[in-house]
């Protein structure tokens, strides 16, 4: 690399970096909706169907209206997102783009099959027997599972990457099923897949947790809220422990980026469990909870478990401290607000079991009502975790981010960067206005209005339940 070119990719650096992280944040918050509603669509139209309930049908109706309405705006999002790979980052697609596509290239065709399975759903409802239309859309959850495995195969690749032979700096070979499946794609995948079912369950709830505090307690709201708060209840053990799983799967795969995220300076044993607190320079822990031995418990559930520390590590293949101490405060965030939805899931399935009915209780439900936005949080920062924690690397240990970003000039990604701001605030102010427009006209429809109907399709018709 020529210092001319050099010195415009250090320039373009900062801008590259700010960009992919504004564009990956927003592209993140619709990827639990439209991965997971599709399940919780077909869920509520399976209980319509077989328990013959005709306000299930209708939930099932319009959340499929959220759901296609979502799919089009994370198409667009995550089309610009694809773009930014070869754009920000031409040099890490020119080496490793061989192994990275691969995912890529899977989660596209799973994107057109998805896109295909949600227009016969949508054009189907009276179109359709109800347990064919039923059927049809079984196919959309797996093809979502299939896109989710694609895209966080090439970030699983980016982490602990494999299957790939190297000459110098230049890709010579690629074992595709390794490259697919690398090491961290196991934990990578469900942890990352049960969260936003998670949060998908614990969003979609939390709006009709809302119109319970503002007293409308009908069959619709209750069922509107029981499905999906369940569905994502019973999700929230079995994440706690994937999620252990996952943090000590790092301790092997990627020990700066633990070393990182437990404030973790020497290495020793007997390490100590920081909660909250900021490092300094020097390794001091400033503010926080320091628990004596726990972290070497939870390692390897021995105290005398050895966990390495930042300052074994050259300066130059570790985080700085201050990106250690982004990556633990996410940390403490996601792991804080997970044991608090989890603690919540509890609550709620106590209550399922004794009672056959949520808890009645305001305090559930104002919690219930915060829990959508607090599952959001928790999957973007352990986002941040995940990305700011690999730092300074772009591929693990083989590309670092200085060596990967464009050496177009800083003012032209600036430009870019300014741009895609305005054009994302856009696309968020119409996705808002059109799905508070939606809600509108549901209500009015409760209140006596005729019903509407999908977009593109007939008018809602009495629904048939023993049709098949």
């Amino acid at each position: 690399m020529t210092d001319a070119v050099w010195l415009a990719s250090e320039s373009a650096l900062l801008p590259s970096r700010i960009q992919m992280a504004f564009t990956l944040a927003y592209h993140v918050l619709l990827v639990p909706l439209g991965v997971a509603l599709p399940t919780l669509t077909l869920l509520m139209e399976g209980i319509g169907i077989f328990k013959k309930d005709e306000t299930a049908i209708k939930i099932a109706r319009r959340w499929s209206v959220v759901m296609a309405v979502q799919f089009a705006v994370g198409a667009v999002t995550g089309t610009i997102l694809s773009f930014e790979f070869g754009i920000l980052w031409p040099r890490m697609m020119g080496r490793f783009g061989a192994a990275i596509g691969l995912g890529f290239a899977i989660e596209g065709l799973a994107f057109f099959m998805e896109a295909i399975f949600i227009g016969i759903y949508l054009y189907g409802w009276n179109r359709l027997k109800p347990k064919v239309h039923f059927a049809l859309g079984l196919v959309l959850p797996p093809v979502g599972l299939v896109g989710a495995f694609g895209v966080l195969a090439a970030n699983a690749f980016m982490n602990t990457p494999g299957g790939i032979t190297m000459e110098g700096d230049r890709l010579t070979n690629v074992d595709v099923i390794r490259a697919l499946f690398t090491d961290a794609l196991g934990y990578e995948f469900w942890h990352f897949v049960i969260s936003i079912y998670m949060t998908a369950g614990f969003m979609v709830a939390s709006i009709y947790a809302v119109a319970w505090l503002r007293g409308r307690r009908d069959h619709y709201q209750r069922l509107a809220f029981a499905v999906p708060f369940t569905f994502a209840a019973l999700l929230a053990p079995i994440q706690l422990v994937v999620g252990d799983v996952s943090a000590r799967a790092l301790t092997d795969n990627q020990p700066a980026k633990f070393a990182a995220l437990s404030l973790t300076w020497e290495t020793r044993d007997h390490n100590p469990e920081v909660v909250l607190g900021l490092m300094g320079n020097a390794g001091q822990i400033y503010f926080g909870i320091v628990v004596p031995t726990v972290d070497s418990l939870l390692v390897g559930y021995s105290p005398a478990t050895v966990v390495k520390g930042l300052n074994s590590f050259p300066e130059d293949t570790r985080p700085t401290i201050a990106e250690a101490n982004i990556v633990h405060t996410a940390f403490d965030v996601m792991v804080g607000l997970g044991t608090i939805g989890a603690l919540l899931a509890l609550w709620h399935l106590w209550s399922m079991a004794r009672r056959r009915r949520p808890p009645d209780n305001k305090w559930f439900y104002r919690l219930a009502a915060l829990a959508g936005v607090g599952s959001y949080v928790a999957v973007e920062a352990g986002w941040v975790t995940t990305e700011v924690g690999r730092q300074p690397w772009i591929v693990y240990n083989l590309m670092r981010v200085s060596d990967a970003v464009t050496s177009a000039p800083a003012g032209f990604v600036w430009t870019m960067l300014g741009t895609l701001v305005v054009i994302y605030a856009l696309i968020a102010f119409f996705f808002i206005s059109l799905l508070l427009r939606l809600a509108q006209r549901w209500r009015k429809e409760d209140e006596g209005a005729p019903e509407v109907g999908v977009p593109y399709g007939p008018r809602p018709k009495a629904f048939e339940a023993g049709s098949a």
